[in-house]
């Protein structure tokens, strides 16, 4: 019997919050992540524009996007680090470079390499606790300038986090009587240690928006420069798994069903036809939600043992498509698409188990031709979480 079951036992979560400062309309920061080298690294980077405004924002992001291009062609760290800051200008009043960067390069087994070029020192937490990790300092010439240059190389362990910000957090409050000289970096671990005692397993977004919220908290909610933090934490993942379309041979009814029943993590069954095969053979009853508003996609269900049951091609179009968008203000919460969106939303790890039987309720010319293309569908919404939500997604045809 195939398994479909990804057998990673750490993922890489990353995440991120930015607010501008007070009165801005864009920030100065840019932070940008990107899977590489085959989906199995992930790149990012967290650059701070000199100053605020719209010029600080085009330099952030230019360093940014100069960083990502650098190592997604597998630039050494150190090479990548020393192009960026010679091409970058430098301030002739105060002879600074016009933006900074943190570089993080980590694979899914955890190996990661850093730069860090003038922003703060990142933080670095394991078992709750804060731990030091070694740095290289390297001085680099650049038009005859001397510039320093902080070097890790160091691998993340399972519930290690890493956080990362701009000025803005660690300046924040700066001049006030708690705070004379901004919160600095005791009074962030500090922080972070008691929100990591309460929350334990806080995700890397949250974490990362508490940090920034405090932020602004501590500037009394007036942010005095652009503030963002971003957090990598090493967990195991959270899977779910979705099943739609019947098997192509009948006789493979009970693998799929077994499939279902087997699988460790979440699950989700999208469509009639499959549905009643696994309820069939695991001797189970789909019971309907037909008490739900009238959406125009037909109502979910319930089965035991089954997070979700859902219509099939409809619903995977409507998900493709909020996927796509992320509007979701204006959706009942309620609608099938939504419920199976929020629980994508809090996995990581998402297997596709594809049916390639052609179903006979597809074949009326009258039906949208979309109907007659689950794979395309399918293959979208695989596309989609891998580039915009850096999940790790398999698809298995049965």
């Amino acid at each position: 019997m195939m398994s479909p079951i990804n057998k990673e036992s750490t993922f890489v979560e990353i995440g991120f919050s930015q607010i501008n400062k007070h009165g801005n309309l864009v920030c100065g920061d840019a932070f940008l992540t990107k899977m590489v080298d085959g989906k199995n690294r992930f790149v990012s980077v967290l650059s701070d524009g000199l100053g605020s405004g719209i010029k600080a924002s085009v330099l952030s992001t230019m360093t940014a996007s100069m960083a990502l291009n650098y190592r997604q062609r597998l630039e050494p760290v150190l090479r990548s680090a020393t192009m960026i800051m010679q091409t970058l200008p430098v301030d002739s009043k105060r002879n600074i470079s016009y933006a900074t960067f943190t570089i993080v390069d980590i694979d899914r087994q955890g190996n990661t390499e850093m730069a860090e070029y003038d922003n703060p020192p990142f933080v670095y937490f394991r078992k709750g606790n804060p731990i030091q990790i070694e740095k290289k300092s390297l001085d680099i010439e650049t038009d005859h300038i001397q510039k320093k240059i902080r070097l890790s190389n160091f691998k993340m362990q399972e519930g290690d986090r890493l956080i990362f910000y701009s000025d803005g957090v660690n300046q924040s409050g700066i001049g006030q009587k708690e705070y004379p000289f901004g919160w600095e970096e005791s009074g962030i671990v500090e922080f972070v240690e008691k929100i990591l005692q309460k929350k334990p397993h806080i995700s890397a977004h949250e974490l990362a928006q508490q940090i920034v919220d405090q932020s602004l908290i501590n500037d009394n909610n007036k942010a005095k420069d652009d503030t963002t933090c971003a957090v990598i934490y090493m967990r195991r993942p959270r899977c779910l798994l979705i099943c739609s379309g019947p098997p192509y041979n009948k006789t493979n009814d009970m693998e799929l069903a077994e499939i279902v029943r087997t699988y460790n993590g979440k699950k989700v069954i999208c469509g009639g036809t499959t549905s009643s095969i696994i309820a069939r053979e695991l001797n189970q009853e789909i019971i309907i939600n037909m008490d739900a508003p009238d959406f125009e996609l037909p109502p979910s269900g319930t089965m035991v043992g089954v997070d979700l049951v859902t219509e099939g091609i409809l619903t995977l179009g409507s998900l493709s498509e909020l996927l796509d968008k992320k509007s979701l203000k204006s959706i009942h919460s309620s609608n099938p698409a939504i419920q199976l969106y929020n629980l994508i939303s809090t996995s990581d790890v998402i297997d596709l188990v594809i049916g390639t039987r052609i179903n006979e309720a597809h074949q009326d010319p009258c039906l949208p031709v979309e109907l007659e293309i689950r794979r395309n569908v399918v293959k979208r919404i695989a596309q989609l979480l891998e580039e915009k939500y850096l999940k790790k997604v398999k698809i298995t045809y049965i």
